[in-house]
């Protein structure tokens, strides 16, 4: 008898790259992938945070692998996904997930806010995203199949103070998506971005709300009461809700969808 699980997978056969796989994000997702059938490839480059991580997905009988990989460094993920390809046959899937740390660069006026701690964010997404999203289709275009994948918080299209270049860097990275589709989407390589609220489950947004909290002079916990009541919801978008979306575009049933935002901030943002 066929388990009704696995008939139902989204991704079986598929091969998924997640970087900032040791993340919560991209710990997320990697696990949500896997439990669809894919093959994950963790990277990133804490190796105990992938390996906690890879221990999770093969103890729910997941398959899984991982590899020390700086995003950031274009001959580290293309070496990285030569092997990747060569012993998996190809690559469907590459989610970038990576970030950086909140602090010195959010809570701060842009009067007070170094130059330099401006640009970390764009320049720093900006290159980690282009240099994944082109290793990838340098495999998935002969193939004429793939999904290339990002995740961004809602100030990379509301304007929110305090949020320093991140909001810029994450705006950059949603006109990157539109863009890799706009020349990639006719080779069968799909573009897709995740936009969600900040996620309270998170170590990096309690960090962040208390960045906020600190700098306006109010307590973290009315700092996010009020960021959740942004939303229709009065509830900020969850790991879970993250992932669930992520496998669907991510499968062949999303085959319509590129250079498109998938809007997950329950109406903080309505289109």
């Amino acid at each position: 008898m066929i388990d009704e699980k696995e008939k139902d997978m989204l991704l079986e056969n598929k091969n998924v790259v997640v970087y900032g796989a040791g993340g919560a994000v991209g710990g997320a997702v990697a696990r949500g992938f896997a439990d669809e059938g894919a093959r994950v490839f963790l990277t990133g480059r804490n190796p105990d945070n992938l390996d906690t991580v890879a221990k999770e997905i093969s103890a729910a009988g997941g398959s899984v692998e991982t590899a020390v990989v700086d995003a950031l460094d274009e001959k580290s993920v293309a070496e990285h996904l030569d092997a990747v390809v060569a012993d998996a046959g190809g690559i469907d899937v590459s989610f970038n997930a990576i970030g950086i740390s909140p602090r010195g660069l959010q809570g701060i006026p842009f009067a007070d806010l170094p130059v330099e701690n401006f640009l970390r964010p764009v320049t720093t997404y900006a290159q980690a995203h282009f240099v994944t999203a082109k290793s990838a289709a340098r495999h998935m275009i002969p193939r004429g199949s793939g999904v290339i994948m990002m995740h961004t918080p809602e100030p990379a299209r509301v304007s929110l103070p305090l949020v320093g270049g991140m909001s810029v860097g994450w705006a950059a990275m949603e006109a990157l998506n539109r863009a890799l589709s706009a020349e990639w989407a006719q080779h069968g390589v799909r573009s897709i971005c995740l936009r969600t609220t900040g996620m309270v489950e998170t170590p990096v947004i309690d960090v962040v709300y208390g960045l906020h909290a600190d700098a306006l002079g109010i307590g973290k916990d009315q700092f996010t009461a009020a960021a959740s009541a942004m939303t229709h919801r009065r509830r900020p978008t969850t790991l879970a809700e993250l992932t669930s979306v992520a496998v669907f575009l991510a499968s062949d049933r999303a085959s319509a969808m590129t250079g498109t935002v998938a809007n997950l901030t329950g109406g903080l943002i309505v289109d």
